[in-house]
């Protein structure tokens, strides 16, 4: 999410960090700022919006000399984008500082604990406990003060740690959030990714999850919480700094796809405790989700989708009575007061106008709204009275790809906390809960295997001017889904069904040019897809299913199939997202598109 760049040794200025750091502009922040260590001892400067206005701040200080110095981009996650918010941050004494990539879950208690020794912070945020922390535990040794504060530590981070006594070091840290360091002999390096690092160093080491690097001018050392050494061998980078910036891979919508493992880690981190859902964030309005009988979900586009899989998965496992309103209608609807007892208004950006103007009306009419938003301190988060962060970080692809599946497995998850909350919870659920935080272990395993079947489908099928897909049940949201990507990349006619509507109407479109994606899971609606897809094959129409692995069934009815791990029913929607993402992905690059920037899309909707 924050981007993250260190440097120490031989002529090191300024300058040559924040270049660096633009290097991570990819990634998206709200502040930058630097810490650097030279004659006049450590000095922190900070800006809020791009590096840009961070240099305007520095002046001519940018070709200042300095011996060692971390950067760091933001992206907020505790407390809004302002100077005091951004990093590095610093101790009681000035003399350390931290830059970090993640979240500090325990975070409040740490701070409490630290404010009764006569700490005194600067920010809301969770990475400034770090810097006291190490304050707390330093005694000489900023290696043993680093290592001992890790263990205090709960939650996700990448943290570059500098003291000013300690001119020649940098200490690393990684646990869930990507670290690469190395050394030239006459400097030393870390950052976020290796896309700053290329215009110094080709041979990097990946940090792994637990493990510490102290980084000098002339050596990196590497070992364990405990002080275990670790041997690592290098990595040589082999690509240029222009394809880097996307992490090798061709385009950013492909790189996010990838990235989707580590985005259901930190969509689900700390939401589940013992296996039950856990969301403080909507603690003070349990007695009101308790008493509830109806939820309206206000949403656009593909958060719209994922609206449908949340009102599917309350409807089967709590009894309430749920609808889900496209946000730009449900404004200009004539409603009483009490119409509904809990608004859920889903919004990637966080200022989707219509979105926006919905939960206004909502709240006018008395009505609780929570908020399910990627986007710290946005308009809607602001104007809710409760607010769930999917913490999927930034996405620069327009089409949503990664902000969707951390969307799904955070709404299936707060469907079975609404389900604990009314009383209806129950064997079945919690085994979608353990089914769900594994979820990142499937994607890991199941993408490059989906890549390569996806990439050979998207060749077939890339000449075809339409295409219709359908599905039913948890499949009729997947089947939007995949028209929805297929089409604002490709620009290939595409349209979502529900299977059984297609004989009232839509498979009078059907012949040999027209050809139907089905969405065929392994559940207790199986036969009845089998039939609707019998139904497009009598109309001389090509069908490309996505079913269950292994299903021989369905293998017999279509020309073509994506295979998928098998899961509980309310999770196919999420462990097909990828396959979709990567067909309508291929089939753009194959028709020579740039599927980062569909023409007429913007990433954030703010007008009507």
């Amino acid at each position: 999410m924050c981007g993250i760049v260190g440097m120490v040794g031989e002529d090191l200025t300024i300058r040559k960090l924040v270049d660096a750091l633009k290097k991570l502009e990819y990634r998206g922040y709200d502040s930058a700022g630097v810490a650097v260590n030279g004659r006049e001892g450590l000095r922190v400067t900070k800006a809020v919006g791009r590096i840009s206005a961070l240099e305007k701040v520095l002046g001519e200080e940018l070709d200042s000399n300095v011996v060692q110095g971390i950067a760091h981009t933001r992206w907020a996650t505790h407390g809004g984008p302002s100077d005091f918010n951004a990093h590095p941050h610093t101790d009681c004494t000035g003399k350390i500082a931290v830059v970090h990539n993640g979240i500090i879950e325990n975070f409040d208690v740490l701070r409490i604990d630290l404010e009764k020794k006569g700490h005194i912070f600067k920010s809301m945020t969770d990475t400034e406990v770090i810097a006291h922390l190490i304050e707390d535990h330093y005694s000489g040794d900023i290696v043993s003060a680093v290592r001992h504060t890790l263990v205090d530590l709960e939650g996700a981070y990448a943290i570059g740690v500098v003291h000013q006594d300690h001119p020649d070091v940098i200490v690393a840290a990684r646990k869930g959030s990507p670290l690469v360091v190395g050394s030239t002999g006459e400097s030393g390096y870390l950052a976020s990714d290796v896309t700053p690092l290329l215009k110094h160093i080709r041979d990097v080491y990946f940090i792994d999850d637990g493990e510490l690097a102290v980084i000098r001018p002339g050596s990196v050392s590497i070992s364990r919480l405990d002080g275990t050494s670790v041997r690592k061998s290098s990595t040589r980078i082999t690509w240029g700094e222009d394809s880097a910036e996307k992490g090798g891979y061709d385009h950013f919508m492909l790189k996010e796809i990838f990235e989707e493992p580590q985005t259901l880690r930190n969509a689900l981190m700390s939401r589940i405790k013992d296996g039950a859902p856990s969301f403080k964030e909507i603690d003070h309005l349990k007695e009101e989700i308790a008493k509830a009988r109806s939820i309206t979900v206000l949403a656009c586009g593909t958060s719209y989708h994922a609206g449908l899989v949340f009102q599917r998965f309350i409807q089967d496992y709590s009894g309430i009575r749920i609808e889900v309103e496209v946000a730009s209608e449900f404004r200009y609807r004539r409603l009483p007061e009490g119409f509904s007892d809990l608004v859920i208004a889903i919004s990637q950006s966080g200022e989707t106008a219509d979105t926006l103007e919905g939960i206004r009306k909502a709240k006018r009419l008395g009505t609780r709204i929570i908020s399910l938003t990627n986007v710290v301190g946005s308009t809607i988060s602001r104007e809710s009275d409760a607010v769930i962060y999917i913490n999927a970080g930034p996405e620069i692809g327009v089409a949503a790809t990664k902000t969707y599946v951390a969307q799904v497995a955070v709404l299936v998850l707060l469907g079975a906390g609404i389900s604990s909350i009314i009383g209806q919870s129950s064997s079945d659920i919690a085994k979608i809960v353990n089914e769900l935080e594994g979820m990142p272990t499937v994607f890991e395993n199941t993408l490059p295997a989906a890549n390569e079947q996806c990439k050979r489908l998207a060749a077939e099928y890339s000449d075809f001017k339409h295409f219709m897909y359908m599905g039913r049940g948890y499949s009729y949201a997947t089947a939007l889904e995949g028209a929805l990507k297929l089409k604002e990349i490709s620009y290939i006619h595409a349209s979502g069904y529900q299977a059984g509507e297609l004989k009232h109407g839509p498979i009078a479109l059907l012949d040999k040019d027209f050809p139907v994606f089905a969405i065929v899971p392994e559940d207790e609606l199986k036969s009845k897809m089998i039939s609707n897809i019998m139904e497009t094959r009598a109309r001389d129409a090509k069908v490309l299913a996505i079913c269950s692995e292994n299903d021989k069934e369905v293998s017999k009815t279509v020309n073509s199939r994506i295979e998928v791990p098998r899961v509980l029913d309310p999770l196919y929607p999420l462990v097909m997202s990828p396959y979709l993402q990567l067909f309508a992905y291929y089939i753009a690059v194959k028709r020579g598109l740039d599927p980062d920037k569909p023409r007429n899309l913007a990433k954030s909707v703010t007008v009507e």
